[in-house]
């Protein structure tokens, strides 16, 4: 069974923690990356999420936001939570990083 509520850390180093999922499936918490792609000293920055219902395997998809404290940019995530063959708990994600740019003629180099 699949339970997103707690600490979470990557391949990368980055972190987040999820304090809670209410019955809607609503969560928030907080991600440190241990990447960036800005000059900017690296913060703590919030997050807000929604797991998708627990379906029969109990392995739930999920999405959540994060606002980054240290720059003008906003990720979103979207995944699966699974269960390996030894029990552990696995988050599988892919992400959009958008930057904010000066116009709409930088629109094309804004999300990476």
């Amino acid at each position: 069974q699949c339970v997103l509520t707690g600490f979470w850390i990557n391949d990368l180093g980055s972190n987040m923690t999820i304090d809670f999922v209410n019955e809607k499936g609503e969560f928030s918490g907080s991600y440190h990356t241990a990447v960036t792609a800005s000059g900017n000293e690296i913060k703590i920055s919030p997050l807000q999420g929604s797991q998708h219902p627990k379906n029969e395997n109990n392995q739930p998809t999920f999405g959540f936001t994060v606002s980054w404290s240290f720059s003008d940019s906003t990720t979103v995530f979207t995944g699966q939570c699974f269960v390996d063959d030894d029990g552990k708990e696995i988050l599988r994600t892919t992400w959009l990083l958008r930057d904010e740019v000066s116009g709409l003629e930088e629109d094309w180099k804004a999300t990476r």
